[in-house]
């Protein structure tokens, strides 16, 4: 992740880059879920794509990995403190959503 000296929002910008980062931190947002869970509750996204944007926020500090050490494997996945504190974000992205019903399909169309 580069640290640029330039708009303050660039870090929660490279946080959340990507399609299902924000949809990850939504549904954790809700409590801690298993892998497969998240994967049902996020509709359309592969393992192999998942365990990467886990795997990636993981490392940013944005999700905790549990392990519970049984067998069959049973792994838990949670929000950090970190990436709780993007609720706000998400809330204000939600709401600017739902002020801007069009927006999406009308700049996709310029």
């Amino acid at each position: 992740m580069s640290r640029n000296a330039g708009c303050p929002a660039e870090l929660t910008l490279e946080l959340l880059a990507g399609r299902w980062k924000p949809l990850v931190v939504y549904w954790l947002l809700k409590g801690e879920r298993r892998f497969n869970q998240l994967q049902r509750d996020l509709g359309g996204v592969t393992h192999r794509t998942l365990s990467k944007t886990l795997k990636e926020m993981e490392a940013d500090g944005l999700v905790a990995r549990r392990d519970h050490g049984e067998i069959p494997p049973r792994v838990d996945y949670r929000l950090t403190g970190l990436g709780r504190s993007l609720e706000p974000v998400l809330t204000a992205m939600h709401d600017w959503a739902l002020a801007h019903p069009r927006a999406d399909r009308a700049a996709r169309r310029a």
